[in-house]
């Protein structure tokens, strides 16, 4: 299934690949795509044929975060600010909470909330054109409570509170990358990965799931408070 802004499709035997396609804003999750990819994503959770999902950018960017010029508007605009908020809390409950296993196909920045959808996906396939950063916390508050589960306090506490920015290279270094691979190869491998991982019954990996998202203990009440 397709939205102008993110598509859904299958691509093997239990494997579906989500598409963030809005390259010429290099991937920027706008109010409408999180809005569309929510809805697929909850059409994942319910479909019995789906073992395992990939989920890659659209262009020369996974994803360079929120759209910043909506939060312009949400400042003056009391409607459009809680359907942006809404949005945000949606989009990170469904990734975090999805019953199947999670795999980012990362080739190029994943900056701000496009760190936040790699970090929340279970495994991450890089390339060595990605680059990974958080911005934003030199202008407003950052995602941190999945990277910490992913990295530890330590990594997580550096990159959030420095923003600074590493590339592929440093990520793997730090345990963010599950599989370092060439420049424009992050899909292909990813989707291997995938098949090999939707070899297994989909209910043991529900079950797994669940074990390791309850371990994590990352509760969605609020896009603020993680």
């Amino acid at each position: 299934m397709a939205d102008a802004l993110v598509s859904l499709r299958h691509v093997g035997d239990g494997v579906a690949l989500l598409t963030l396609d809005r390259p010429e804003r290099r991937n920027a999750l706008s109010i409408e795509l999180r809005e569309a990819g929510s809805r697929l994503l909850a059409e994942v959770a319910e479909d019995e044929s789906v073992r395992v999902l990939v989920v890659t950018g659209a262009g020369a960017a996974f994803c360079s975060g929120f759209d910043l010029g909506e939060f312009e508007v949400a400042f003056t605009d009391e409607a459009f600010a809680e359907r942006l908020w809404a949005s945000s809390d949606e989009w990170h409950r469904r990734w975090i909470e999805l019953p199947v296993p999670t795999v980012a196909a990362v080739d190029g920045p994943a900056i701000a909330g496009g760190f936040d959808v790699a970090v929340m996906c279970d495994l991450r396939v890089v390339s060595e054109a990605a680059v990974f950063a958080h911005p934003e916390i030199g202008f407003g508050d950052v995602v941190y409570g999945p990277l910490h589960d992913l990295v530890g306090g330590a990594v997580a506490r550096d990159l959030c509170f420095t923003g600074r920015r590493i590339d592929a290279a440093e990520a793997d270094r730090l345990g963010l990358v599950t599989r370092l691979v060439p420049a424009d190869e992050a899909l292909d491998a990813a989707l291997e990965l995938a098949a090999q991982i939707a070899a297994a019954p989909r209910a043991s990996l529900v079950r797994l799931k669940a074990t390791a998202v309850r371990r994590a203990a990352t509760v969605v009440s609020g896009t603020l408070d993680l």
